[in-house]
């Protein structure tokens, strides 16, 4: 079946020049003689005429231009549509394109989706929620709705708002429940993940795979401050799995363990973010991989 590809462009992401990337998309397509059409991201997410239109117009490829929030609206409709799914990274922090080897320069990432191959990556639901990457409760998720709120977005924003929360961060008190072991704690912030990213290269959960049917959990548990700011450069650079069986005994530092589903009860009402986007929270939370649930185009 001949390719013939829709780019989605979101207006309001990192990229600064939209007119170089809308005319490097143009002339590197048009030289592979690919028909294409660019199509502008909606602000409400609101992706749910694509399935047809794909059908409809024999599209094989579905191409986002942005950050991990559009990725997200967008791959989460096409969960076991027979579609391959490209990146051109353009967000403040990139997690799944980077967990998938894909370049932040346009040209590159535009090389791989005209000549990568596309394979089936997992991803989870948080309740009834998509997440293609990574999502958080506590701290993490609070930084991110501060985050959300400011003129200024990138790294440097980011950071900023990191720092600035740290001081007065308390810890939260969860309820975990995993593969029939559960276990109280205090936690700072619980990450689950699907890719090995925060994103700009922070590799919370090093030893997580995007196609393993598992999911990383990463649980920042009480401790002095100093103490979490070393735990969590330690998880970064060389995180271990803990095994399963002994996940219950460790009452504090970082927990790092894997499974296929995880029920949180969110006993303090810890703050929320599904890829990096603030979200609403709940008392509790089923938490569940979905394996092979879109294809993405990976070098």
């Amino acid at each position: 079946m001949r390719r013939k590809i829709i780019y989605f462009v979101n207006p309001v992401s990192g990229i600064k020049d939209k007119d170089r990337l809308l005319k490097t998309i143009e002339e590197k397509t048009k030289q592979r003689q690919i028909p294409f059409e660019v199509l502008h991201t909606n602000p409400e997410g609101n992706y749910y005429f694509l399935k047809e239109k794909i059908d409809n117009d024999y599209i094989t490829d579905v191409v986002i231009c942005g950050g991990d929030g559009t990725v997200n609206q967008i791959a989460g409709t096409l969960i076991d549509v027979d579609i391959n799914v490209g990146i051109i990274p353009a967000g403040s922090g990139n997690g799944l394109a980077l967990a998938a080897k894909i370049p932040k320069q346009v040209n590159k990432a535009l090389d791989i989706i005209l000549n990568g191959k596309a394979s089936y990556i997992d991803s989870f639901f948080i309740n009834s929620n998509f997440s293609c990457m990574l999502c958080g409760l506590g701290f993490d998720a609070f930084v991110a709705h501060e985050f959300a709120k400011q003129s200024k977005r990138g790294l440097s924003t980011y950071i900023k708002q990191s720092l600035v929360h740290f001081i007065t961060a308390e810890p939260y008190l969860f309820e975990i429940t995993s593969m029939g072991k559960g276990f109280s704690t205090e936690a700072y912030f619980i990450c689950i993940a699907n890719s090995n990213q925060f994103g700009n290269q922070v590799t919370i959960a090093p030893k997580a795979s995007l196609n393993d049917g598992l999911l990383d959990i990463v649980v920042a548990q009480k401790m002095s401050k100093p103490q979490l700011i070393w735990s969590v450069i330690k998880q970064i650079r060389s995180g271990k799995v803990k095994p399963h069986e002994g996940i219950h005994f460790q009452k504090k530092g970082i927990l790092y363990f894997q499974t296929e589903k995880l029920i949180i009860n969110n006993l303090s009402m810890a703050p929320l973010h599904i890829d990096g986007e603030p979200a609403t929270t709940s008392r509790k939370f089923i938490i569940e991989v979905i394996p092979g649930a879109f294809k993405l185009i990976q070098p």
